[in-house]
């Protein structure tokens, strides 16, 4: 998701504020008037009506930086207490997503609505198109009945006049599941049974009011302490910053990591892992599989269409087995995958061998806090070469393409794909289950996020231009099959 706007600039200014006040040890007497700070007394208000909201929306952006909920703020609790919970904490919370309430909009049900463009027509082609009789006519125009209107936009797509719209909450509208609704007082609100963290709504949001808790106080602590940080660079950072990944590798050991590897690395088992399945799949019948390196699609199966389980593959995801890599080399090393998923942190707290996970806009803050320019800085070089088909897994097709490889001489291979998770995007797949077949071909290969990677919700660059970037660095690499 295209993200480059002025809600990313607001959550990394709080972000970077936290972070310099945290490195000088100086967060717990200092977090209290960094909204103050931000919004000082006669300053002008952009975007709110007044200063004391514009204070209460940095104060909540500042909760969910150092980690915490929102939703479970009384509102007189200080800052600096929260900070405390912070450094005190022994693991991040359980839920990863939480809404900053102030900031929400609390947006008007989404429906399809009848505007004054409305001609009146003689044909009523509307009332005619609408298959549950939500459309009548009153003084010459077209009225929509909302208890009957099921959201079909049939009636928009006959006006001849286009004039009739929906309007859309954007949170809600983007959700694959239907996991984000309003509350009694009109807020956005999560149910995270439902949710697949998928970060959706995250990027949709355009108040920036869906958060996700951070994680970075606990990196910084563990850094602290004197701990092996190992930073797990995901493909998808190529583009996201105006250097070369060697740079902002350089970058991530000169913020405190005592090493950085590439994701790749891990992708490409998940390649060699993933068509070894695919090939024993074929062998016995099955008529399609599905890929399983994502990881909202991952809970999307478990929680909605478990149905798909047995077409799922069951090779790990290129963030396990590039941790599993570290943890095997150093068992006390602390890795810290550094990517643009909200879904990485929940595979985080289940998978055993990653601690923690900083997207890219933490990382961006994280560089700002500490000064360091990356067109200054040395290029890294990486201890391990990724293959071309490994470093591709960030856009869409490049997972299907690098199994199609790593399969060799294996011909029956037919890939198709879902590019970006959304509701029709479920229906199909449900039915795929249901029939026992993909009408499409029989390597389905499933993104989350449409683009791939490099439209995960934490992205700091346009996705057209990551793409680009991410293909130019994965055609300069070997081969899956020339490497070991």
């Amino acid at each position: 998701m295209d993200n480059q706007s002025n809600t990313t600039h607001l959550k990394r200014e709080v972000l970077v504020r936290l972070i310099r006040a945290f490195l000088e040890n100086d967060l717990k007497r200092t977090v209290d008037i960094i909204p103050f700070e931000m919004r000082p007394k006669y300053a002008d208000n952009p975007y709110r009506c007044c200063i004391h909201k514009e204070r209460a929306i940095l104060r909540q952006r500042a909760i969910a930086s150092l980690g915490h909920s929102v939703e479970a703020d009384d509102e007189m609790t200080p800052l600096s207490e929260y900070a405390q919970k912070a450094v005190e904490r022994q693991k991040p919370d359980e839920n990863i997503l939480t809404v900053v309430e102030t900031a929400c909009k609390g947006c008007v049900p989404s429906r399809v609505y009848v505007t004054d463009l409305c001609q009146g027509c003689v044909a009523r082609p509307c009332q005619s198109a609408c298959s549950f009789g939500a459309i009548s006519i009153k003084d010459g125009k077209s009225v929509i009945d909302g208890e009957k209107c099921k959201n079909c936009t049939k009636c928009m797509q006959v006006c001849p006049y286009s004039a009739i719209v929906k309007i859309k909450v954007p949170c809600e509208d983007a959700c694959p599941v239907n996991a984000i609704t309003k509350n009694e007082y009109g807020h956005a609100e999560i149910d995270f049974e439902k949710c697949i963290s998928c970060g959706a709504c995250v990027g949709a949001c355009p108040f920036a009011a869906v958060h996700e808790k951070s994680q970075m106080f606990d990196i910084l602590k563990e850094m602290k302490k004197g701990k092996k940080l190992v930073a797990m660079l995901a493909p998808s950072v190529v583009g996201q910053l105006p250097v070369s990944i060697n740079k902002i590798a350089q970058g991530l050991i000169d913020a405190g990591f005592s090493e950085v590897v590439e994701v790749a690395q891990g992708a490409d088992i998940t390649a060699r892992t993933e068509a070894e399945d695919f090939h024993e799949r074929m062998e016995r019948g099955d008529e399609f599989m599905t890929t399983s390196c994502c990881a909202a699609y991952n809970q999307l199966v478990e929680k909605h269409v478990p149905e798909l389980k047995p077409f799922r593959s069951e090779t790990r995801t290129p963030m396990y087995y590039t941790s599993e890599l570290v943890k095997k080399k150093d068992p006390d090393a602390v890795t810290v995958f550094v990517g643009p998923c909200v879904a990485k942190r929940k595979e985080a707290q289940t998978d055993g061998v990653t601690d923690f996970v900083m997207n890219f806009e933490e990382m961006g803050a994280l560089f700002v806090a500490k000064n360091i320019e990356l067109a200054q800085c040395e290029d890294y070089e990486f201890a391990h070469v990724a293959s071309k088909e490994g470093r591709n897994f960030a856009v869409t097709g490049g997972v299907a393409e690098s199994v199609k490889v790593a399969s060799k001489d294996f011909e029956e291979i037919f890939p198709t794909g879902v590019d970006g998770l959304n509701s029709k995007a479920v229906r199909e797949m449900r039915a795929w289950a249901k029939n026992g077949q993909c009408p499409n071909g029989n390597l389905v290969e499933v993104m989350a996020c449409p683009g791939g990677c490099v439209g995960g919700s934490a992205c700091l660059n346009n996705k057209r231009i990551t793409t680009k970037k991410v293909k130019e660095y994965a055609d300069a690499s070997p081969c899956i099959n020339d490497i070991e």
